[in-house]
């Protein structure tokens, strides 16, 4: 049973007598354990696939199964609770709240989870540690570099153990060496077992995933495997 499947999926946005197809009657399987990278130009209906399969929208058409469970009739609430339970998200723009404490920012989804402290601190401490950070456990997030903002996303995205991490454009913020820091872990969380699926319009990002799915037009125009994964830097340099 595949982690994920979508059947005929398709998204058509309106506005007014104006139809926009965004997805366009896509087929696709993802399998427990694989590190998908999700690659196109911009308007190609990558960024909102990711949105479909993490919940953060709904189709206009077609079925999307999670362990082979349909999500057509969940409520709002239901997917909400789909995503805080399995899936974690990485922002190209980090989505930390500036004001707090990296511990807190790890923390937060366990709060919507309802884990009682001190069960979130020491969860959340185990994350940072994961990452790199503990030695920033207590910096304010505005204070820390990109690189830094992009690894405590992923010790966030990490905290309740999701079924599958989803991260949309996470480089693209980055200087190159942060950058090659980032996916190198992606690689070696994927390599534990994780299940991650990157939309990415660059190819060296592409090329540090298993499997690279081609969206052109709202449609998947090519579905390939890597024979090489390797980290490529923005130099074309392997690293």
């Amino acid at each position: 049973m595949a982690l994920i499947e979508v059947k005929n999926l398709t998204k058509i946005y309106r506005d007014n007598e104006i139809e926009t197809i965004g997805l366009d009657n896509i087929n696709l399987k993802i399998e427990k354990g694989e590190f998908v990278a999700v690659t196109g130009p911009s308007g190609s209906g990558k960024s909102t696939l990711l949105q479909v399969l993490g919940c953060l929208d709904r189709p206009t058409r077609g079925q999307y199964l999670i362990e082979g469970r349909p999500l057509d009739n969940y409520s709002d609430d239901e997917l909400a609770h789909i995503r805080n339970r399995m899936m974690g998200f990485v922002f190209q723009a980090f989505n930390l709240l500036p004001r707090l404490s990296v511990l807190d920012n790890v923390k937060l989804p366990l709060i919507y989870s309802g884990v009682r402290e001190p069960k979130r601190t020491e969860i959340a401490k185990k994350m940072i540690d994961l990452v790199g950070l503990t030695p920033r456990s207590d910096y304010i997030a505005s204070r820390l570099s990109g690189g830094q903002k992009q690894r405590v996303a992923v010790a966030r995205a990490l905290i309740n153990d999701p079924k599958v991490i989803f991260a949309d454009e996470p480089t693209g913020n980055l200087d190159s060496k942060s950058g090659e820091v980032v996916l190198d872990f992606f690689q070696k969380l994927n390599d534990q077992g994780h299940t991650i699926v990157v939309v990415t319009h660059e190819s060296y990002v592409a090329q540090s995933a298993k499997r690279i799915i081609h969206v052109k037009d709202g449609k998947i125009s090519s579905d390939e495997l890597v024979k090489d994964r390797r980290i490529i830097g923005k130099d074309g340099l392997i690293k």
